[in-house]
């Protein structure tokens, strides 16, 4: 597949709770999309909606729950799919790697028996799926592959079981990855490890990437493009060098602010005023107007659209012109740039 051609196509997702559950949708409005062979990053604070968001890809959303748009995977939309569908492009086509990896495995069963289930039920011998099963236990860097694949769950450091469970994953030689923030349980050196892994994986495969966080400095070295979500909605997106050298939402500049920095001279983190917009709420305007410093009377009435937005590029000494870019952002005043 070509690394261009789209492979994740989000087009206007809303999801909302039944009636008297929430306020406001648990998703409003989300596009994006992916590529073969692309990571793209999904970034916000807890709430935003970026779980709900990746989940949807699997087809697993909350019991109830309405859904506007389309989430298409190689252009079939996965919310109209029947349950054989979605174990088809559960089992092949795509595969999610969770926060806790101890979350994704029965405590009762032996790594083995969890590695080779799937490949069992397409029918592969079993004595093929336990090889397959070692072969991807090595691929992701585990000591002893055939004896990993006797112990239990509880023999495995939480890092150690990250890796078993992204061997999972990649069983299947799905074409796109799901990673909910894959690292956040773990120390900063098994991060750098479970990073190193996925992104020789992706680069040796040629699989999509949605890589969901919230550590901003992870994504600007991983991702090729970034997604901010805020309250349900994107406020913002551009390739990854633009949207953190040059913000255009101030939610994704307060971010950027409040995150810590280890190079000499470097500010301190500014937290982000104020606290996330909950389920139970639903304010008119731009729901993150009552946080921020540069709002306008009308970001409290109008809810602004997620529009591109022009960069200026010198066409002469004394005159700047604006020029198509990559980036679009839902804010009043985009154009003007924000200061971090």
């Amino acid at each position: 597949m070509d690394k261009l051609s789209p492979l994740l196509e989000i087009d206007g997702l809303g999801v909302r709770l039944p009636d008297g559950q929430a306020a406001r949708p648990l998703l409003d409005g989300v596009t994006l999309r992916v590529a073969a062979g692309e990571t793209v990053g999904l970034v916000g604070e807890s709430g935003s909606g970026k779980s709900v968001a990746c989940r949807s890809v699997l087809g697993l959303l909350p019991a109830g729950a309405r859904t506007t748009g389309e989430v298409r995977v190689g252009g079939r939309d996965v919310l109209t799919m029947d349950r054989a569908e979605l174990s088809r492009l559960r089992a092949r086509r795509v595969a999610m790697i969770y926060q806790d990896p101890r979350a994704s495995v029965n405590p009762l069963r032996r790594v083995g028996d969890f590695l080779t289930e799937g490949l069992r039920g397409a029918g592969t011998p079993a004595a093929v799926a336990r090889a397959r099963a070692e072969e991807l236990l090595d691929a992701v860097g585990i000591r002893d592959p055939r004896g990993a694949l006797r112990r239990y769950p509880h023999q495995f450091s939480g890092g150690m079981l990250q890796r078993v469970v992204i061997a999972a994953a990649l069983a299947g030689e799905p074409e796109l990855l799901v990673a909910d923030e894959p690292t956040t349980a773990l120390d900063v050196t098994t991060q750098a490890e479970i990073i190193a892994i996925l992104t020789r994986l992706q680069a040796e495969r040629g699989t999509g990437l949605l890589f969901v966080t919230h550590d901003l400095e992870l994504a600007s070295a991983i991702c090729d493009r970034v997604y901010v979500m805020y309250a349900g909605r994107i406020v913002e997106t551009a390739g990854t060098d633009a949207l953190f050298d040059r913000p255009r939402h101030p939610y994704t500049a307060g971010l950027l602010a409040c995150t810590p920095r280890i190079k000499a001279g470097a500010p301190a983190p500014r937290p982000i005023p104020g606290r996330p917009v909950s389920l139970a709420e639903a304010p008119p305007g731009c729901a993150f107007a009552a946080r921020c410093a540069h709002a306008l009377p009308r970001c409290a009435q109008e809810t602004p659209v997620l529009r591109e937005i022009p960069v200026l590029r010198e066409t002469s000494v004394l005159r700047e012109t604006p020029v198509p870019g990559d980036g679009r952002a839902a804010c009043h005043r985009a154009e003007e740039g924000i200061e971090l």
